[in-house]
């Protein structure tokens, strides 16, 4: 299975990169950005909220029902039209539900990072969580997820499988950041060192992080 950052370079990355990037005004390498690191830090924070039961039986709640993966179907439309307010409600939710008090923290950082207020970070995910959540929910289907144990399998596989845990420590650190920035440049070093070893999420995130 291919990780979340793989599908931000193929054409169905493409096509949302420049969707967000056109209905929230925001230029597209900075909305790229933005995504690449955001992505992996949502993941990781849905792959906490999963490890308890309530927290499993939830999300799988959610990629069963309304988020199963549809909205990827029509995404031109979904762009053309200007994306709508339930879509950026729904987006508001989802983050609020999955990073909790620490939405604001992510935000400030991802924005030092990539060179946005953190108004115009939040307005990214707000309209890219609905569709992460889409890509969650098709991957869910065809692999047929039904338990809590599928459902962390497919959380880790797309965030690399069994990635080096300077990585792994590394999302974890900007989750539990107080929002002041200095926890990415503390830990960049370490991923740095790792990018000229293998690529995969280490070698973006300190290609992303060491090119700031």
């Amino acid at each position: 299975m291919s990780g979340i950052l793989d599908l931000l370079n193929s054409d169905l990355g493409k096509t949302i990169i420049n969707g967000v990037s056109g209905s929230t005004g925001t230029d597209q390498n900075k909305t790229s950005s933005v995504l690449t690191m955001a992505l992996p830090v949502l993941m990781k924070a849905m792959e906490r909220n999963a490890s308890t039961p309530q927290g499993a039986e939830g999300l799988m709640g959610a990629l069963a029902n309304k988020h199963d993966g549809s909205i990827l179907d029509n995404l031109g439309g979904l762009f053309s039209g200007g994306v709508n307010e339930e879509v950026t409600n729904d987006g508001e939710k989802i983050l609020g539900h999955v990073l909790g008090n620490r939405k604001q923290g992510v935000e400030k950082i991802i924005g030092e990072k990539s060179g946005l207020d953190s108004g115009s970070v939040g307005n990214i995910l707000k309209v890219a969580a609905p569709i992460l959540m889409g890509v969650l929910g098709k991957q869910a289907k065809q692999n047929n997820v039904s338990s809590s144990n599928d459902l962390s399998g497919l959380l880790g596989g797309l965030l690399g499988g069994n990635a080096a845990k300077e990585e792994q420590s590394f999302l974890e650190k900007i989750l539990d950041a107080d929002g002041d920035g200095s926890v990415i440049d503390d830990v960049a070093g370490m991923v740095l060192g790792n990018a000229s070893k293998k690529g995969g999420l280490g070698g973006l995130l300190g290609g992303l992080f060491g090119g700031k």
